[in-house]
């Protein structure tokens, strides 16, 4: 077993981007069977709420391996993926989508480019929530639509004891049986829970710029859709 990585919690995108290397080869496996199979209802729930309509074009940012990508052309969209990890992309080179390396801190689009972007369980690794959340305004259309659907704080209180004292316990553990990089999964249960709840994301997306930021809680708010629309009359504020 050759040498594992895993990024700290300062989340430095170079050691962000090794990790997801390290796990690319059996990533989507992995995140079935951690999330128990809910991580396919979470991709519908995203699609749904980003209301494509043919010819919309779309940012997926932080796409992995595209799975995302390829069901939003399903809607007849044209969808880009993009991705810190060039590891990730690469595994998911057959799936016959552009995919593009991408800081999301420093987007590599012009303004206004796309009339959605989201992005799915990937903000939470970017050092800098609301810079990142800022270049995504910066590249949407005015008018156009943010989706993000991250993990956040169960509602209900005995099952959110449930969740963090047990179930977030045995996403390394179940790790260590599939993954190919099981530290990498260390990362993702300290990452999930130092994030900010509901409302705290919201607050975050208004304070850069977006319009009205509402949330819907899935699976008992174990993750949560956010969604948003960039001004009519913007100007992208800068960090």
């Amino acid at each position: 077993m050759g040498h594992m990585t895993r990024a700290t919690l300062a989340k430095d995108p170079h050691e962000v981007a090794e990790m997801f290397d390290g796990v690319a080869r059996r990533y989507d496996l992995t995140n079935t069977v951690i999330s128990l199979g809910q991580d396919r209802l979470w991709r519908r729930a995203t699609k749904r709420a980003l209301d494509l309509a043919p010819g919309d074009r779309v940012l997926d940012l932080g796409a992995g391996t595209g799975v995302s990508t390829v069901e939003f052309t399903s809607a007849g969209a044209y969808a880009v993926g993009a991705d810190i990890s060039l590891g990730m992309l690469r595994a998911g080179r057959h799936r016959g989508v552009p995919l593009v390396g991408a800081n999301a801190l420093e987007l590599p689009f012009a303004d206004g480019s796309f009339d959605a972007v989201t992005i799915s369980f990937a903000l939470r690794n970017v050092p800098h929530t609301k810079v990142a959340l800022a270049e995504m305004l910066r590249v949407t259309r005015p008018g156009g639509r943010i989706v993000i659907c991250e993990f956040s704080r169960a509602t209900w209180a005995p099952f959110r004891m449930a969740y963090e004292n047990i179930a977030l316990k045995t996403i390394p553990m179940a790790a260590r049986v599939i993954s190919s990089n099981p530290e990498a999964y260390q990362y993702l249960q300290e990452s999930i829970r130092a994030w900010p709840d509901q409302p705290g994301l919201a607050g975050l997306m208004a304070e850069a710029g977006w319009h009205r930021p509402a949330w819907r809680n899935l699976t008992g708010g174990v993750v949560a859709l956010h969604r948003a629309t960039k001004p009519e009359t913007s100007l992208s504020k800068r960090y």
